[in-house]
């Protein structure tokens, strides 16, 4: 299995009450596709630079660190892509871990 970071890009359709049901139903399609979800950074809602879409403005940006074996990651990106909530995703390869120095 490899460490992945996926930034995901929640429509703000959604009110903000929503948002934490939209990452945990994110965090439950990656553990059924075999990933285990490390941890979860919520961030804010943020304009974009470019609007794609006039109906969408900004967006919710969360970021996930999770490890998964390498042949989930096309069937992540197609299920999230039929994802109404899911504006974007952008999957990477996170690096390992900093270990703490012991003093």
């Amino acid at each position: 299995m490899k460490r992945y970071e996926g930034l995901f890009i929640l429509k703000t359709s959604a009110k903000e009450e929503t948002i934490k049901d939209i990452i945990d139903n994110v965090s439950a399609e990656i553990a059924a596709q075999g990933g285990k979800v490390e941890t979860v950074q919520k961030m804010d809602k943020r304009p974009f630079a470019r609007v794609a879409n006039r109906r969408f403005s900004s967006g919710y940006y969360a970021n996930i660190i999770f490890n998964a074996p390498p042949e989930a990651i096309a069937t992540l990106r197609s299920r999230f892509a039929l994802n109404d909530d899911v504006f974007r995703v952008i999957f990477t390869v996170a690096p390992p871990p900093k270990q703490a120095k012991a003093a």
